[in-house]
């Protein structure tokens, strides 16, 4: 016999995954271990005969084959049938569970548990995997389950793979009547009775924007139906979470105690606040039955528990943008729109000389002004002055209802009078989605950061790094609090470390840029420079280098034996604005928000709070996560590649290196930059384009040196992006056949690795391109003199060589020839020249340059020959001849020399 066990208190979804387990395992028998919800119950009171249900008691534990736990992994909810999971003659326990971070109490031969809205979910895609059609009572059943602990997919462990089999379900044939009946089937007259006390009995608590209630009930017996009552008085109340207790005697001596959670509040876990007593769930609902307990010392417990895992919400500190762009009264209505279109606001302060806050001018006052030909007028004339403010210590939901309130879109921020920051309705919308996005996200212990789900199971940085770069962010952090900055691991950094494979301590990043926001708290924009030079005390062994006029430091370690080669970038949170395509960026002190917006694709505009009372915070404004977990290249802004080509590289580099795809809307962006010819106005127009010069060469560096050059060309090619080096560079077979060639050429001549191979990569694409424009391409990305004039040179010295070697010479004249030429010069007119020329540059690198005279300095005089000018001409002559096949061994040359120098 093949049983599967629901929990007691079956509720739809153990039923409905017992449903689909029957036709995944034919021939097996349902067992409700211990009574069901109240729907349920009525469900089954009309549909029974549908499924195969049998009665505990009927049946016989010797003839068990198989048993099959849905819904659970806990053996005191199997009631008296957890006694059948120790029979010896069982040879297989398996487990079909959604509930995560749950410790399994009996030992299982299989396990199914997967981070899905309900339990059903994992049978409908085993019953789509083998193509097995259902009834329409088994849909239904099943649907229910999923619709029920989803909420109708609107609860938050809900996933798409719920949607997914709902839908498949539905093609089934699954009876929608039924699911509205049964999915809310509304209160019993004693819950009705029992939610009128519970209203009136209910207690609050507001506690850091959160209200929190809780009440105990008496009844004279077991309720069935509770979590229903719980539901509806958080939907009547609109409160944020709830502890319904229920008591209940057993006997004079005994006594029986429900509690039901229910919590909406981000990041709190009601699972995890129940399990040490034997309960259990979902982060959002669970619940948990004691006896003999106390019941008002329990609930105090649960709840002191409860209100310390509560987060503290964000606060304006948190969320503003500092420093505030402002402007002057008297400031003109054609400036304020230059100042909006380059730092990309919505609107803008206005403040007094003395700095005080006069109002704020929207974009949309702005051109409404514009509009009616104002462009000249002063924005104190268009101003809004009646302005709602806040403090650095307002929290998010105070900040959300004023801005629902008084509908308004931005709140300056003020400290002691002073303007420091401001926070929009983005600002808002952008933590309301990443609070909803936290659910996959647990806060470890100090210093570690934990990751449920995607891009990969449970991650921990301070386990991932190395001990020493564990240390050395740590330090960096203190000293940031200290100061009351705080400090983001940005970039790369983070980027790696959520895609890494392997989180056991050994992820060494050897290059690490870290962001100072704290504007607000200091007047000095050199705030990277202050924590590199205290984090240079406590590591002298490294070099610190400040640069720029923005006041950037950079700690360097050469071959430091805990270290290694670390490069660690620090700086204050900027912004930045292009002053014309290609140019440098013109930078200004900003917020992390904008740090990360001026960053190039989503996967690197991701950062890591290392600094508390929110250590270990995720910021992902712009789905760099959901970017990983797709494989694709998404870039931040339309204009990004107009103003900076460089990117193209980088995002094709970042491609190649990750396995992943360039997101269409991407490619759009890029192709247009490409075909648009802003590059060729702009280098004709600006004398300095850093992107198409030095910037250029560096992403060609980069690409060139890695083991994916040759995909990573192709894809430049493909994308029209070579361009960048010259309009008329593509890799055409021609250049396909040269660069393998090339490849062959540096295995063979230059295994010391004595040549620098990517720059030989970027010299024989630039040598491919007409010899008028070789030299003005090699300046342009400001290679080496000697590659700029070997590449001026080229197209004469090929002509040079290849007419010479056109006719037959004897070896010694090639050589002769050859001889004054550099390695990398022949290496490149090989690779353009025809076979024939080919194979003699080929045959004296090979072979005749490394061919000696037979005799040597010594030999000549041992035999006579006083030393002078004439033994240069002597062994010429001899290694002529050697070349040439006239002598062969010792005696030959000696007699060479009797002949043509007799003494």
């Amino acid at each position: 016999m093949d049983l599967i066990l629901c929990h007691t208190t079956a509720d739809f979804d153990a039923l409905g995954a017992a449903v689909g387990l029957t036709r995944l395992k034919p021939g097996s028998k349902i067992v409700l271990t211990g009574g069901a919800h109240p729907p349920v119950r009525d469900f089954l009171a009309l549909h029974r005969d549908e499924y195969p249900l049998i009665e505990r008691r009927s049946v016989n534990p010797e003839k068990i084959r198989s048993i099959t736990v849905v819904d659970t992994q806990q053996r005191d909810r199997l009631g008296k049938a957890a006694e059948w999971l120790d029979l010896p003659h069982v040879k297989e326990i398996i487990v079909y569970d959604h509930h995560l971070g749950l410790e399994l109490d009996f030992s299982a031969t299989q396990t199914h548990i997967s981070p899905v809205g309900a339990t059903t979910t994992l049978m409908v895609e085993q019953l789509q995997q083998r193509q097995i059609s259902l009834t329409p009572a088994e849909a239904t059943v099943m649907a229910l389950g999923i619709h029920v602990d989803t909420g109708s997919l609107t609860y938050e462990q809900a996933t798409p793979r719920d949607a997914l089999a709902l839908a498949w379900l539905m093609q089934q044939g699954t009876s929608l009547s039924v699911i509205s009946t049964y999915r809310d089937p509304g209160l019993s007259p004693q819950l009705q009775q029992l939610l009128t006390k519970a209203l009136d009995k209910l207690e609050y608590l507001c506690l850091r924007g959160y209200t929190i209630a809780w009440v105990t009930l008496q009844t004279n017996g077991f309720v069935p139906g509770l979590s229903s009552l719980a539901s509806q008085l958080v939907e009547l109340t609109e409160i944020d979470a709830l502890l319904l207790a229920n008591e209940y005697p057993l006997s004079e001596d005994d006594s029986r105690l429900t509690i039901i959670g229910r919590s909406q509040i981000p990041q709190t876990n009601l699972n995890n606040l129940f399990q040490p007593l034997g309960g259990g769930g979902h982060s959002q609902a669970a619940s948990l039955n004691l006896r003999g307990v106390d019941s008002e010392a329990i609930l105090k417990q649960l709840l002191d528990e409860f209100k310390a895992s509560i987060p503290h919400p964000p606060t304006a500190r948190d969320l503003m943008s500092s420093p505030v762009r402002t402007i002057r009264p008297d400031t003109t209505i054609t400036e304020a729109q230059r100042i909006l279109l380059r730092y990309g606001h919505s609107g803008l302060s206005v403040v007094d000389s003395t700095g005080q806050l006069l109002g704020i001018v929207s974009r949309r006052d702005i051109d409404i002004a514009l509009h009616h030909g104002f462009s000249h007028a002063p924005v104190k004339g268009y101003m809004t002055t009646n302005v709602k403010t806040i403090t650095p210590e307002t929290t998010l939901p105070q900040i959300e209802a004023l801005m629902v309130t008084y509908d308004i879109g931005r709140l300056p921020v003020l400290d002691q009078g002073q303007l420091v920051g401001i926070v929009t309705r983005t600002d808002v919308l952008r933590e309301l989605h990443q609070e909803e996005d936290k659910g996959t996200w647990e806060q470890g212990e100090q210093g570690t950061f934990l990751l449920s789900e995607s891009p990969r199971p449970k991650l921990s940085l301070s386990a991932s790094l190395t001990p020493q770069l564990w240390q050395l962010l740590t330090q960096a952090s203190q000293a940031a609090e200290k100061r009351g900055w705080h400090l983001y691991l940005v970039g790369g950094a983070v980027r790696d470390w959520l895609i890494a494979d392997n989180a056991t301590g050994t992820l060494m990043i050897k290059d690490i840029d870290l962001v100072v926001d704290g504007f607000h708290k200091s007047a000095d924009v050199g705030a990277g420079v202050e924590l590199a030079k205290e984090l240079q005390q406590l590591h002298p062994e490294a070099r610190l280098e400040i640069h720029g006029a923005f006041q950037t430091a950079a700690l360097l370690w050469h071959k430091d034996p805990e270290l290694d080669s670390l490069w660690v970038d620090i700086a204050t949170a900027r912004t930045e604005f292009y002053p014309y395509p290609a140019a440098n960026p013109e930078v200004e002190a900003s917020s992390i928000r904008q740090d990360l917006y001026r960053r190039d694709f989503t996967i690197n505009a991701i950062a890591l709070r290392l600094t508390y009372p929110r250590a270990g915070e995720l910021l992902d404004f712009f789905g760099g996560l959901l970017d990983l977990q797709a494989k694709q290249i998404r870039v931040l802004h339309a204009n990004s590649f107009i103003e900076d080509p460089t990117r193209i590289y980088r995002g094709v580099r970042f491609a190649v290196r990750f396995g992943f795809d360039i997101e269409p809307q991407t490619e759009d962006y890029i192709r247009y930059a490409i075909n648009s010819g802003v590059y060729d106005r702009t280098a004709q127009e600006n004398s300095r384009t850093p992107a198409l010069q030095t910037r250029l060469k560096a992403e060609l560096k980069h690409i060139l040196e890695a083991p994916y050059w040759k995909p990573a060309l192709q894809l430049l090619d493909n994308l029209g992006a070579l361009q960048c080096i010259h309009p008329s560079l593509k890799l055409d077979e021609d250049i396909l056949r040269e660069l393998r060639l090339l490849e062959r050429c540096l295995q063979k001549f230059d295994r010391q690795q004595t040549l620098i191979h990517w720059q030989m990569r970027l010299e024989a694409l630039i040598a491919h391109l007409s010899p008028e424009y070789r030299e003005k391409v090699a300046k342009n990305l400001q290679m080496q003199e000697d590659s700029i004039s070997r590449l001026q040179k080229l197209a004469k010295i090929k002509t040079e060589v290849t007419t010479s070697l056109s006719t037959s010479k004897p070896p010694s004249q090639i050589v002769n020839l050859l001889r004054h030429y550099d390695l990398p010069t022949l290496i490149l007119i090989a690779l353009q020249s025809p076979r024939k020329i080919r194979k003699q540059i080929w045959y004296y690198l090979t072979v005749w340059a490394n061919i000696q005279p037979i005799l040597n300095g010594n030999d000549l005089k041992k035999l006579g020959y006083k030393p002078g000018p004439q033994y240069r001409q002597i062994l010429d002559d001899l290694l002529t001849a050697t070349l040439d096949g006239v002598i062969k061994h010792q005696t030959e040359a000696q007699e060479f020399l009797t002949q043509h120098y007799p003494q």
